[in-house]
């Protein structure tokens, strides 16, 4: 889970983070995710991958929400939903092993709830 998490929450971020630079180039807001991104670390990577199994994943198949976005826009929320759940797992999830880990997931997930209102109230 905590593998699976990180790439979400990195994976999410990234995306949003690339609209931003190259489609708007606002490098004020493409560095805050970038510094976020980059947050999102550990100290066991090599460890997780053992257990990564993404070829037996129950929820790999796509569902029809997923497939379909309307706009820039909308990739931008469910990228931002995404890494923002992400973080709450890995917050909850660190919570049995570290408490600063999982403060630093429930820091992450603060800046992307305040990033979203400022990402999605400069795009009108």
């Amino acid at each position: 889970m905590i593998d699976a998490n990180l790439n979400r929450l990195k994976e999410g971020i990234r995306v949003v983070e690339d609209i931003l630079r190259y489609k708007e180039n606002n490098k004020t807001l493409s560095s805050k995710l970038k510094s976020l991104r980059h947050q999102a670390v550990t100290d066991n990577t090599k460890e997780l991958l053992q257990y990564r199994d993404s070829i037996n994943d129950v929820l790999r198949p796509s569902t029809t929400s997923e497939q379909t976005r309307d706009n820039l826009e909308g990739i931008i929320i469910a990228n931002l939903k995404r890494a923002q759940e992400s973080s709450r797992v890995l917050e909850e999830l660190y919570k049995l092993e570290s408490i600063s880990e999982s403060e630093k997931f429930k820091h992450i997930r603060y800046e992307l709830y305040d990033l979203e209102k400022e990402i999605l109230l400069t795009q009108e």
